[in-house]
C-alpha cells in the first residue's frame, strides 16, 4: 500500500514547525470544543496527533485510489449532456473516498461538521492530493470556497451551506467572463433584486469556471445598475438545486482534464447576497483569490514532487552505456536542482501558510471578543507577511513546477514524450499553474510594492539574525553578500523615480527577493534536519547565479533602453 504522506518525510518536518504551537492554540480557543465534540483535541499534542493521523489517511487515499485513477481520468475526462456535467468514473471514486474519510470541509469549524484544521495541515493535504492528481485537486480543493462563506455570510447561510460542504457537496467560484478575465472589474453578469420574490436573480454568462456544475457556487455579479467598475459588484451564493444555470460546454484543455472547466449560462438563476452589496470584488474576491493562490502554490509543489519522483525513479532504472543514467553528471545535476527547487518552493509554501494561519485565527477571534493591543499588532504583522509572501509562493512555486515537469521529461528522453509515462501528463497539468488564479506576471504586480517599500529586504535582514548550525554559517554569509547586491540594485532602480522602469525591472527584482527568502528558509531547514542539506547547498548556488544574472542586467540598464522593449 502506498502512502504519499509517510513516504515524504519533508512534510512532517514542516508540520512540526515551532510556530504551530501558537497557531493551534489560537485555532482551538483553549481547546473549548473538547466539551462538545469527542474528536476535538484536549491539548496541543493531541491536536498535532490528529493532524498527523488525518494526513496519513489523505496519503493512503492518494496513494491507493487517486493516483492509480489519474491516468484513466485523464483519458476519459468529464462529459456534458442536457446542461449537466458527468465526472469520469475515477473522479466519482475519488470523491466518494474523500467523503467517506471526512476530508471535505477540513478547515471548517466543528459546529458545521468540519475538522477545524489549521491552514498548514489543510494545505499539506492539498500538496499531497496534487501530487496524486492535480486535476482532482481542483475539485477537492474548492472546498476552500467555504472559507469565504464562513468569513462573510450571515449565520443562517453558514449553517445551510457550510454544513453541506462538510458532508461532501462540491463548490465553485464563478468569477471569469468572456470579456472579463484578469480584469474582474469588467464583470457584467447581471444581478437584479425582485421585491416581489424577495430574492436576487442572475443573468449572463461565465467562462473558464472550474467545476462549473458544482452544488454550491460563489458568483461575482453586477448588482448596481449603470456601474462599470469594481464598486458595482457584489458576491452571491447560488444553489444548484434551485436551477437556472446550465453548462453550455466543457473546455477541451491541455491538462487537468479530470476537472471540468465550464462555460455557464445564467437565466433568472435565484441567488442570495453574500455579505454586503458593492464589496464583491474589492473585499470578498480579494480574500477568495488569496486563498485560491495559496491553493495553487500547494498544487504546484505537489506537481513538483510528482515530477521529481518520476524523474528520480526513471534515472535509477534506465541504463545506458552499461550503467544507470543517474550516474551521469549531467543527469545528476538536473535531479539535484529539481529537488532543490521542490524543497525551496515547499518551504516558502509552508512559511506563507503559517503566516495566513496566525492572522486568520486572530481575525476570527476578533469577531468574538476585542483583541488585546498585542494581538492586534500580531494580527497586523502576520497579515502583511501573508499578503507579501502569497504572490511569491504562487508565482515562483508555479514556475518551478513547470521547470521541474520540463526536466522530468528531459530525463525520460524520447520516452517522456509518449503517453506511456506519467511525466507527459504532469507536464500538461503543470502548465496551467502559472496562469490561473492570476498569472505569474500578475503575481509580480502584487509583489513589487514589497520590493520598493523595503518589506522583503527587512524580512531578509531578519532572517540574517537567526541562528543556524555552524556548518551553514558560510552559506548564510554568502546570502548576506547577495542581499547587499540586491539592496543596491533596488536602490538604483527606485531612485530613478520612473514608474515605467520599475515596472520593467519588477520581475527580476521580485525573483531576487524570492531567491533570497527561499535560500534563508532552506538554510534554516538544513540546520534542523539533514534531509535538506544537499538542497540548501544547491539552492544557494542557484540563487547566486540567478541574482548575479539579474544584477548584471539591471546595473547596465537605464530608462533610455526601455525604447527597445516597447511594442
Amino acid at each position: 500500500m502506498a502512502n504519499f504522506y509517510i513516504d515524504t518525510p519533508e512534510l512532517k518536518h514542516h508540520l512540526n514547525h515551532p510556530l504551530m504551537k501558537r497557531i493551534v492554540d489560537l485555532k482551538e480557543r483553549n481547546y473549548a470544543d473538547r466539551e462538545n465534540y469527542e474528536y476535538a483535541p484536549v491539548d496541543f499534542e493531541d491536536a498535532m496527533d490528529s493532524y498527523d493521523k488525518v494526513l496519513e489517511i489523505v496519503g493512503e487515499i492518494c496513494g491507493d485510489i487517486i493516483a492509480p485513477n489519474a491516468e484513466s481520468v485523464d483519458h476519459e475526462g468529464p462529459s456534458v449532456a442536457d446542461g449537466r456535467v458527468t465526472y469520469a468514473n475515477g473522479t466519482f471514486a475519488n470523491l466518494e473516498a474523500c467523503r467517506k474519510a471526512g476530508l471535505m470541509g477540513m478547515a471548517m469549524p466543528r459546529r458545521f461538521g468540519g475538522l477545524n484544521f489549521a491552514v498548514v495541515p489543510y494545505i499539506m493535504a492539498a500538496d499531497i492530493v496534487s501530487r496524486s492528481d492535480a486535476g482532482f485537486e481542483n475539485l477537492w480543493g474548492l472546498q476552500d470556497c467555504a472559507e469565504t462563506i464562513y468569513e462573510f455570510a450571515n449565520e443562517d447561510q453558514k449553517k445551510r451551506y457550510i454544513t453541506r460542504v462538510c458532508q461532501g457537496e462540491t463548490m465553485s467560484m464563478d468569477l471569469t467572463e468572456p470579456d472579463a478575465g484578469s480584469d474582474l472589474q469588467s464583470v457584467m453578469l447581471k444581478a437584479t433584486y425582485s421585491e416581489k420574490d424577495e430574492c436576487w436573480y442572475l443573468n449572463g454568462v461565465k467562462r473558464f469556471i472550474t467545476n462549473g456544475d458544482a452544488d454550491i457556487h460563489l458568483v461575482l455579479a453586477r448588482s448596481e445598475e449603470g456601474t462599470h467598475d469594481g464598486r458595482g459588484l457584489s458576491m452571491f451564493i447560488y444553489d444548484k438545486r434551485n436551477g437556472g444555470v446550465n453548462v453550455r460546454r466543457i473546455e477541451n484543455k491541455m491538462g487537468i482534464k479530470g476537472s471540468p472547466t465550464c462555460e455557464l449560462v445564467y437565466k433568472n438563476a435565484k441567488a442570495e447576497l453574500c455579505g454586503d452589496r458593492k464589496l464583491g470584488l474589492i473585499k470578498y474576491v480579494m480574500a477568495l483569490m488569496n486563498g485560491a493562490r495559496l491553493g495553487i502554490a500547494a498544487q504546484s509543489v505537489g506537481l513538483s514532487q510528482a515530477a521529481y519522483n518520476e524523474a528520480l525513479a526513471y534515472a535509477k532504472d534506465r541504463k545506458q552505456f552499461g550503467k544507470a543514467i543517474i550516474e551521469f553528471p549531467a543527469v545528476a545535476e538536473i535531479l539535484s536542482l529539481m529537488k532543490a527547487k521542490l524543497d525551496a518552493s515547499r518551504t516558502l509554501l509552508y512559511e506563507t501558510a503559517r503566516y495566513v494561519d496566525v492572522y486568520k485565527a486572530l481575525d476570527d477571534i476578533a469577531k468574538e471578543r476585542k483583541l488585546t493591543p498585542e494581538e492586534r499588532q500580531e494580527q497586523k504583522t502576520f497579515s502583511k507577511l501573508a499578503d507579501s509572501f502569497t504572490p511569491l509562493a504562487k508565482g515562483i512555486g508555479s514556475e518551478f513546477a513547470n521547470q521541474n515537469a520540463y526536466d522530468c521529461i528531459q530525463i525520460h528522453g524520447g520516452s517522456g514524450f509518449m503517453k506511456d509515462y506519467a511525466c507527459e501528463r504532469i507536464y500538461r497539468d503543470s502548465r496551467i499553474t502559472s496562469i490561473y488564479e492570476g498569472t505569474t506576471q500578475l503575481q509580480v504586480v502584487a509583489a513589487i510594492r514589497y520590493v520598493t517599500t523595503g518589506a522583503y529586504l527587512a524580512k531578509i535582514r531578519e532572517y540574517e539574525t537567526e541562528q543556524v548550525a555552524p556548518e551553514f554559517e558560510g552559506l548564510k554569509n554568502r546570502l548576506k553578500e547577495l542581499a547587499n547586491k540586491y539592496e543596491a540594485i533596488v536602490t538604483k532602480i527606485t531612485e530613478e523615480k520612473d514608474q515605467e522602469l520599475i515596472d520593467f525591472a519588477a520581475r527580476r527584482l521580485v525573483e531576487m527577493s524570492a531567491h533570497l527568502i527561499m535560500s534563508h528558509l532552506m538554510v534554516q531547514d538544513a540546520s534542523k534536519n539533514d534531509l535538506f542539506t544537499e538542497s540548501a547547498h544547491v539552492y544557494v548556488r542557484f540563487a547566486e547565479s540567478e541574482i548575479d544574472k539579474h544584477v548584471t542586467f539591471l546595473s547596465k540598464f537605464d530608462k533610455d533602453d526601455l525604447a527597445y522593449y516597447r511594442k
